[in-house]
């Protein structure tokens, strides 16, 4: 079974390879080059299949590929695969998730005689092969690296359609945002490898590891600008959130998100399930062992993911269209995952981020079947009455909204449920500010589940429910095989996969139910286990579980709570819009719907701090810059040429000049020296 970990590489290179197929021979073969790039995924998907069972019978694998500089005192840079259980679960996800993409993108973007599909296809197979690579890292510097070709993909694909207004302005303005947070992403590279030596994720040698050693007192590290370890490596954790809080769409670099709607909406459902929206996540529960070290960290991560749920939530219930719906639920969601690694959950936010991209998946793939058969209107007041004429995509749609809201059995019940306990008991639990952090960020998590429910089941009624609104609802464009086969996959998955970690069913019931905890606690790589996280918390961050009615009595409290906030938030949107003429009663919000609809204005605000405040500061440092310090720099140049002109003059090569000008110095000379002599 070992022998899986000999063929790892290819399931990041057999999409590179469909990327060059599809780049250089798509125009030649049949659908653009879409066949090779689902060759490609679904051999990614059999090989991550092959390397997950491997690991299952506790093998792992860590094995440096390529060093690329050697030979420093202080550190080398290498490539490299790290394999462990959590590597495994997201290699599935992934090439899952990118082979049903492809598929679907058969009956999507072929639709209507599309031009420009080998550069799709190639874009797909780039951006698969980049967050794999990304997810095997074995070190920061190799998964920055990939971590940048992830925002690069996503650049092109978001202005696929280049032609006209809307994309190419919707990739820039993406690629710009994140790449804002990946300044700060760089920096803390950097000052990882000064102050470690290594970049290394896992291992007795990786930088948590040495950070765990340095705080213990049992190594030494460098640390700058004369901070304690401590407070050095909070930095250093902050300066990668930055670029966590950009790719995965954490205020207040959230604002690219709902904009890369522009692109085509396979490539939305690929962004949001299961690669760059989901790389930030993956990287902060992937240093988990770094960042179980620093409370203040732990405290930030979980406010700004609190606040991004509640903050995205209140922005959904008011949009129209069926993407941008589903844009600000996806930043919400992922704002839980943040809030359950700041919680301490670190098995709660793997849960819910595999659980996420199976029903977000489904429902972006789902508002694609849609958006076909309306005949690329995505407007939802135009729909209404899709439900018995596109059967397939509403059962599968319903599945996938079902686990959004987090109504039980389905998958995301049991993942929000979990990353809402942990917050609560943790918070309860946790000494100090933590604890209030945790607490406040739990409260603005529990609120948000009510706007869930409700925006999503107002999505569903408006668009499948009540009577058709248009000529073009009423007579709706039909869906291939191509288009029905990813929906169907994935929503049986969106009702099934939660029962991975039924954590309320197995404390009520005394059963094993807690799979996901096992297969993440199993790993043989030091610091990649969720006990070694739990001690780390608690003897670091003082981060305990309290119970204030008991074990049992508390996991229920809590799955009922939730779920009772998102029937709350289901039941409303059922009885405002399941009618046959809905109305919008987003209306009586009044000048609150104007703001929601314009996004708490923060568009305009980055417009204006970049060209108010951002804009004159460098016009003024411009000028500092060309009149104080080239105004030295050409000062002193200019005498110098000056200075340098004259003398030339002096060499006019003349024999009888020189011997004037000697006889001229020497004569000086002798005076001068007379002078200061007494001779005269």
């Amino acid at each position: 079974m070992a022998g899986a970990f000999t063929y790892a590489p290819a399931i990041a290179a057999l999409p590179f390879v469909s990327f060059l197929v599809a780049l250089f021979l798509g125009d030649r073969m049949p659908k653009g080059g879409a066949l090779a790039g689902i060759a490609a995924t679904a051999g990614s998907l059999l090989l991550s299949a092959w390397v997950a069972l491997t690991v299952a019978g506790g093998a792992t694998y860590n094995q440096t590929l390529y060093t690329f500089v050697e030979g420093i005192d202080t550190f080398e840079l290498t490539l490299g695969i790290l394999i462990d259980p959590l590597t495994a679960l997201m290699l599935l996800i992934v090439s899952l998730i990118a082979f049903l993409v492809h598929v679907f993108s058969l009956g999507y973007m072929n639709d209507e005689g599309e031009t420009g599909l080998p550069r799709y296809y190639a874009g797909l197979g780039l951006f698969t092969f980049s967050m794999l690579s990304f997810v095997y890292a074995s070190n920061i510097l190799m998964a920055f690296m990939f971590f940048e070709l992830v925002g690069l993909c996503s650049f092109l694909l978001i202005g696929f359609w280049f032609r006209e207004a809307a994309p190419p302005s919707a990739a820039k303005k993406a690629f710009l945002v994140t790449r804002f947070g990946d300044y700060f992403f760089l920096v803390g590279v950097v000052g990882i490898f000064a102050t470690f030596g290594t970049g290394a994720f896992a291992g007795a040698e990786s930088f948590p590891a040495i950070a765990e050693q340095a705080l213990n007192g049992e190594a030494e590290v460098t640390t700058f600008f004369g901070m304690d370890p401590q407070t050095w490596f909070t930095v250093l954790g902050l300066l990668v959130l930055g670029g966590v809080m950009g790719k995965s769409a954490q205020f207040p670099l959230h604002t690219w998100l709902p904009d890369a709607m522009e692109g085509p909406t396979p490539v939305s459902a690929l962004i949001h399930a299961a690669t760059m929206v989901a790389a930030g996540v993956y990287l902060v529960a992937r240093m988990y062992g770094f960042y179980a070290l620093s409370p203040t960290a732990l405290a930030i991560i979980a406010l700004v993911g609190g606040f991004t749920a509640l903050f995205a939530a209140t922005m959904g219930v008011v949009k129209q269209e069926l993407k941008q719906v589903l844009a600000y639920s996806t930043i919400s969601q992922y704002g839980y995952m943040m809030l359950a690694l700041g919680a301490g959950g670190y098995v709660a936010a793997v849960f819910h981020l595999t659980t996420h991209a199976m029903f977000k998946a489904l429902l972006f793939l789902g508002a694609g079947s849609v958006i076909i058969a309306m005949h690329h209107n995505e407007n939802m007041w135009d729909m209404g009455g899709l439900k018995d004429k596109m059967p397939v995509t509403y059962w599968t749609f319903l599945s996938g909204s079902l686990a959004l809201a987090g109504i039980v059995p389905f998958a995301g019940f049991w993942s929000k449920d979990e990353v809402l306990f942990e917050a609560l008991i943790h918070g309860l639990g946790s000494e100090g500010g933590l604890g209030t952090v945790l607490l406040a960020a739990y409260a603005m998590g529990l609120l948000s589940v009510f706007f869930t429910g409700f925006y999503t089941f107002r999505m569903v009624f408006l668009t499948f429910h009540g009577k058709p609104r248009t000529e073009t609802a009423r007579k709706p464009h039909g869906v291939g095989w191509n288009v029905k086969f990813p929906l169907a996959v994935l929503g049986v998955l969106a009702a099934t996969i939660g029962f991975l970690n039924m954590v309320p069913l197995e404390k009520l019931t005394g059963l094993h139910l807690s799979f996901l905890h096992d297969w993440l606690a199993h790993g043989g790589i030091e610091m990649t286990t969720s006990e070694t996280y739990g001690t780390l918390l608690h003897d670091v961050a003082g981060v305990t579980a309290h119970y204030p009615l008991g074990e049992l009595g508390t996991t229920l409290a809590s799955a009922a709570v939730s779920l009772g906030l998102a029937l709350a938030g289901v039941g409303t949107a059922w009885s405002l819009y399941n009618v046959d003429e809905p109305t919008e009663h987003t209306d009586k919000l009044g000048s609150l719907k104007t703001l929601l609809m314009h996004n708490y204005y923060q568009d305009e605000y980055q417009v204006w701090l970049a060209t108010g405040v951002t804009y004159p500061l460098a016009r003024a440092a411009d000028k500092f810059d060309q009149g104080v310090v080239d105004g030295v720099v050409n000062g002193v140049s200019s005498v110098s040429l000056f200075g340098g002109d004259r003398m030339r003059r002096l060499q006019s090569g003349v024999v009888s000049n020189y011997a004037t000008l000697i006889t001229t110095a020497l004569v000086v000379l002798l005076v001068a020296f007379g002078l200061i002599g007494g001779w005269f």
